[in-house]
């Protein structure tokens, strides 16, 4: 699909950094600007600066900078301190869920449709004194565009960002995925009301529905259905069983519970034959009717693409993890522009997310096309 459909300009045309003279001395889209930079590869303030720098006057200006040099490394540190970063959230997660719905149409016969609950947090900002350095992300399984983006004090608030960050998913008829920290009956809840459902997993924090689990999966007399699979890695073979059962329906207070699920994990290592065996337990709104259990265990295996697709490349491709931003919003707001970014990447095609910033940096016209701007158009 060309994202030219779907222009960026347009979605975040409407400014996000307050009326200042710093803001009026830059484009109106300098969220677009930011965008081109990160596909190139520009990690950090001083990053986007040395790009502006070394791609020179014809590409500055075609992004709509004026200034004879272009935006200083303290000029962009100003700009991303006083961004309306929710504001720019919520263009952002506008533009993502209308470019997902084009990619892939949600049916009645559709596979199921994934989206990642989990969080992040911006370590070395976080000691050098940031707020709200904990990012709470809803990711699309699969095509790893983040839905939206909330930011909180630590891990310990996650629950309490939920609400805002579920505010933010405009869709219906998707599966929201979460581990443990979610699980929580106002979460599943909410989830239900939006016309979507959920596939959460249960732990120790909410003992009274993981010891009836347990309790079914331990009945060598309990009606399951099961799937299974095997992957192959380097030096290790994982087998995945899950077992689901809808023996609790009716008989648990969980809000509109239809399966309760166990995944059984075995893992070997290749090299010395030592294996690893491990049990988790989950819960979800899906009726049989409607997943099988060969698509839960997709659907609970391709949560983790959010830690694999999303975080992971953030910190080792752009250096998130290293990045000492610490000031007002601007820490969460280059968190932003990297998941959009890497959601322009993957929508262009792009599997190697290192490769396709080695790409763009020696190509900027192609940059410029992942917003719809062209290198000729006035």
């Amino acid at each position: 699909m060309p994202l030219s459909d779907h222009l960026l300009p347009k979605c975040l045309r409407p400014c996000p950094i307050p009326a200042t003279p710093v803001a009026r001395a830059i484009p109106s889209c300098r969220s677009c600007c930011s965008a081109v930079w990160r596909c190139a590869g520009a990690c950090g303030q001083s990053g986007l600066a040395d790009w502006a720098r070394n791609y020179g006057e014809p590409w500055r200006t075609r992004l709509g900078f004026t200034h004879p040099k272009g935006p200083s490394q303290a000029t962009l540190h100003r700009i991303f301190a006083h961004i309306l970063v929710n504001v720019l959230e919520a263009h952002l997660a506008q533009w993502t869920q209308q470019v997902a719905v084009a990619l892939t149409a949600i049916t009645a016969d559709a596979p199921l449709v994934g989206v990642a609950m989990d969080g992040k947090t911006l370590r070395t900002s976080r000691q050098c004194g940031a707020r709200a350095t904990h990012l709470v992300s809803l990711c699309r399984h699969r095509l790893g565009l983040v839905f939206g983006q909330v930011a909180v004090g630590d891990k310990a608030n996650e629950i309490a960002a939920s609400d805002d960050l579920l505010a933010l998913l405009m869709l219906t008829g998707v599966v929201v995925t979460g581990d443990a920290i979610f699980t929580q009956r106002a979460i599943a809840q909410t989830i239900l009301d939006a016309g979507n459902d959920y596939l959460l997993v249960v732990k120790g924090a909410q003992p009274t529905q993981h010891e009836e689990i347990v309790t079914l999966f331990a009945d060598p007399d309990a009606v399951v259905k099961s799937a299974r699979e095997t992957t192959t890695h380097s030096q290790r073979v994982e087998c995945r069983c899950l077992h689901a059962s809808t023996e609790l329906t009716g008989y648990s207070e969980w809000p509109g519970l239809a399966q309760v699920l166990c995944m059984e994990r075995q893992v070997t290592d290749r090299h010395t034959g030592e294996q690893h065996h491990e049990r988790a337990y989950a819960v979800t709104s899906l009726p049989p009717a409607r997943a099988t259990a060969a698509q839960l265990l997709t659907l609970w295996r391709e949560h983790w693409h959010i830690e694999n697709e999303l975080h992971y490349v953030r910190d080792v491709t752009y250096g998130e993890d290293a990045s000492t931003v610490r000031t007002a919003t601007a820490p969460h707001a280059l968190a932003a522009l990297r998941n959009l970014a890497l959601g322009l990447l993957r929508c262009s095609g792009a599997t190697n997310i290192a490769a396709a910033c080695r790409h763009y940096a020696a190509c900027p016209a192609h940059a410029l096309s992942l917003v719809g701007l062209s290198w000729d158009n006035e």
